[in-house]
Parts: structure tokens; sequence; C-alpha cells
């Protein structure tokens, strides 16, 4: 396997590989354009993000600035809106359903690092080149999602569609569909329902 295939299959892997560096490396520089660009841009961003984000789906709106490791790996649905500093470290598979929405300084992060030290820190090949052991696990998060600002996905969870999550949260479980959940770490305050609806007042109109 190659280390590409061992990161994306959630194996240990060697981030230090020359195809992994260059493809973070062509990432960032993409990431770098579009957080130069002025929102009036709409062209020359679209371009970037024609390049940088491959798999995203039609309505994708990103404010900026953006921070992607790869890009390629992150997937979304239509209508996916992302507020300033989303950050997505995509070394698994990061995949959004339709309609969702991030709020301000959000971070989607995949990587898992070993516990002890012994296996975490940095060593060096005969070359020189310092090297370090990751593995990563991927992200899902379903449909008609809402992630208020300042919230952490980490690898391996999955959000059921139809959940918002609240402002400052770290989820690191599982959120079952049509929940209300926050907190750090972030667990289930209770279902949405239909007793959650607004109801609009004449006078708004």
């Amino acid at each position: 396997m190659t280390e590409t295939e061992k990161m994306l299959a959630g194996k240990i892997y060697d981030p230090s590989d020359i195809a992994l560096l260059e493809r973070r490396e062509w990432a960032h520089a993409f990431c770098r354009r579009y957080n130069g660009t002025d929102e009036t841009d709409i062209k020359k961003r679209r371009k970037i993000l024609d390049k940088l984000l491959p798999n995203r789906g039609e309505g994708t709106y990103l404010q900026g600035p953006v921070f992607f490791d790869y890009g390629i790996y992150f997937k979304t649905g239509k209508n996916f809106y992302a507020n300033f500093n989303l950050t997505v470290l995509d070394c698994c598979p990061v995949t959004v359903g339709d309609d969702v929405f991030i709020g301000p300084n959000c971070s989607l992060v995949t990587p898992v690092h070993p516990l002890r030290w012994q296996d975490r820190n940095v060593r060096f090949k005969e070359d020189g080149t310092p090297f370090d052991y990751e593995y990563a696990k991927p992200i899902e998060i379903g449909s008609n999602c809402w992630l208020a600002s300042n919230v952490t996905v980490c690898g391996g969870v999955k959000i059921g569609s139809g959940c918002v999550i609240g402002a400052g949260s770290v989820v690191t479980r599982d959120i079952p569909e049509n929940s209300f959940a926050a907190g750090n770490p972030c667990k289930v305050i209770r279902k949405i329902t239909e007793e959650d609806a607004i109801q609009l007042k004449k006078e708004l109109y």
C-alpha cells in the first residue's frame, strides 16, 4: 500500500511521504489564494474551489479564510455554508450532507496521534528527514445540520441528520439524528421536535 492508501484506510502512515507532502503544499497554496480574494470575486473564487474542493455540492459557500490539508477528501452536498475560519484536516474522508450550516471558527479534524509519547514523538529517517507516526478516522455529518461557532468535530465521529451542535462543543462521539447536543465533551441535551418550530407572527412580515 502507498502512504496515501494507508492514510485513507485509517492505518498508521508516514505524513512525510513526498506524495502527501506535495499534495498538502498544493492545497495550502490554494487556500492562501482563496483567502486573498474578495467576496465579490465570485468567478475567481469558483475557479480556486474547482481545484481545491472538486467534490463540493452545488451552492457551496465558504466565507473564508479557509484551511484544508488536502481538500480532495472533503465532500459536501448542496447548499453547504461555512462562516469564517473553517479548518478541515481531511487526512481521512470528511463527508457532509445537504443544507449544512457551519459557524465561525469550526474545525473538522480527522488526524489521531498516539497517546504514548514514545510512539508520538518525531523521529528521523536515515537521510535525516523528520517524521512521525499518525493515523486518521473519517467524519460524517448528515443533512440539515447546524454547527454553531467554535465547534470541533474529532475523527471517527458521525453526526446524524437534523442535528444542532451548540457553540464551543467538542464532538468526540456519535450524535443521533435530530438531536440538540452541546458541551465538552459534547453530549445530547434533548431531541429536536415540532415544539421547537418558530411561530411566525404577522408583525414579522
